[in-house]
């Protein structure tokens, strides 16, 4: 039998590869996802009695544990109030998939965004305000981890984060399916109001680490360049807060 490619036996094991959820909020949402696959499931008694109503959705039998000896994987220093879920990753389609075909829609695209906690609340952000999708590379971006999940309290099971190979090629797609592209750039001089106003209705808001900003080539394949302004010349807002600030305003444009 041929050996198989390097490359094939690293995609194989990404895709068979499990993470740790911890905390009441993550493990919570995560039993009750019919959608998240359940390896493991770890908890004290007392996070075993306040999980009372999600385990009886789930099908999957909790081990209790002492919250003295607690015997998940977990980081030292991770909050899990007495609850961790092994899991496998969510597996959300393609960006075809998550893009209605016509109408009004808004999606979030992060240019080597790698913080967890960041993308976690940005997550949050997106389903409050309605984003289709939020996206982001594969590589140089944050994964789907414990932490990421925490901070996202819940929203990564129900709000899609899909990670590509190639950032520009998914701005592509969706310029060809009529989405405007407005990248986020202290430097723009249009400010976000205006971009997003002269949008149309289906939107794409670009937004890149902190320090950085977005790569030339991201730039360059935005359609519009905007910048959030400031009362005072003080720098910048976390790309956290700035994702919130933006998919307010994206969601406050007429037929959205």
């Amino acid at each position: 039998m041929a050996k198989k490619p390097e490359w094939v036996v690293r995609k194989e094991q990404a895709r068979q590869a499990s993470l740790w959820l911890f905390g009441l909020h993550a493990v919570r949402d995560a039993l009750m996802n019919p959608a998240r696959k359940k390896l493991r499931l770890i908890l004290t008694k007392n996070a075993a009695d306040r999980l009372g109503d999600a385990l009886q959705q789930s099908d999957i039998e909790p081990e209790i544990a002492d919250a003295r000896k607690f015997p998940a994987p977990l980081d030292p220093g991770s909050v899990h109030q007495g609850a961790a879920l092994e899991v496998k990753p969510l597996d959300w389609g393609s960006l075809r998939d998550l893009i209605p075909a016509e109408g009004p829609a808004l999606v979030l695209l992060l240019d080597r965004v790698t913080d967890p906690h960041n993308v976690g609340a940005i997550l949050r952000s997106a389903e409050v305000f309605g984003a289709r999708a939020v996206i982001a590379p594969a590589r140089h971006a944050a994964p789907e981890t414990g932490a990421l999940a925490k901070t996202a309290s819940g929203a990564l099971e129900r709000q899609p984060y899909l990670r590509i190979s190639n950032l520009s090629v998914a701005m592509h797609t969706l310029q060809e399916a009529g989405f405007h592209l407005i990248g986020l750039d202290g430097a723009a001089k249009a400010p976000l109001a205006t971009a997003v106003a002269e949008a149309g209705p289906r939107v794409g808001l670009v937004l890149g680490a902190e320090g950085p900003g977005l790569r030339e080539k991201t730039l360059q394949t935005c359609d519009t360049l905007a910048r959030i302004p400031f009362a005072r010349d003080f720098g910048s807002l976390n790309v956290s807060n700035a994702a919130a600030v933006a998919l307010y305003e994206a969601g406050r444009r007429e037929g959205s």
